[in-house]
């Protein structure tokens, strides 16, 4: 009888590019645009099992969602992520409001921010961290008028203006 030496575990190319993490898989674009942004924290969230396979399938959207601090607890209210497909009458409401995973001092010194500056709680981004578990970027932004909008889009044509000027110029045309 023939011994075999132990075979080593096969591990498919894109395991090994990333190892649990799977990266960003919601962006919020529209809160930037909106919203200054003051200070960012990373919170964990609570998820159910239909909730964690939509968002590691990037099925979420960030457009429409906020957090809120209510009876010492955080919440993200308005985010859509869409209903699992083999899920069978125990899916989740996609709409549902999520419970926000934060430290007690982190939680509080939110509260006395957004109570007394009158800034709000905006969702960032959503990503898969290097241990596999859903966290959430929050900022703590203030609303911008329009005016300071139509001063930002200004800004940033003027500076698309001069770098395209200057990579003409570079190029000797």
């Amino acid at each position: 009888m023939a011994v075999h030496p132990a075979k080593e575990p096969q591990i498919s190319a894109a395991s090994r590019s990333h190892p649990a993490g799977e990266g960003t898989v919601a962006v919020n674009r529209r809160a930037r645009h909106e919203f200054s942004i003051e200070d960012t924290i990373e919170v964990g969230l609570v998820l159910t099992g239909t909730e964690i396979k939509s968002i590691r399938a990037g099925r979420v959207s960030l457009a429409e969602a906020y957090a809120r601090i209510e009876d010492g607890e955080a919440w993200l209210i308005g985010a859509h992520v869409a209903e699992w497909p083999g899920g069978n009458r125990f899916n989740h409401e996609p709409k549902r409001t999520r419970k926000l995973l934060l430290h007690r001092d982190e939680i509080d010194t939110l509260a006395v921010k957004t109570k007394a500056k009158g800034l709000t709680l905006v969702p960032l981004r959503l990503y898969i961290d290097e241990r596999g578990h859903a966290k959430l970027e929050l900022g703590l932004a203030r609303g911008k008028q329009t005016h300071d909008r139509r001063r930002e889009i200004a800004e940033r044509d003027a500076r698309r203006e001069i770098d395209r000027d200057l990579a003409d110029a570079h190029r000797g045309r």
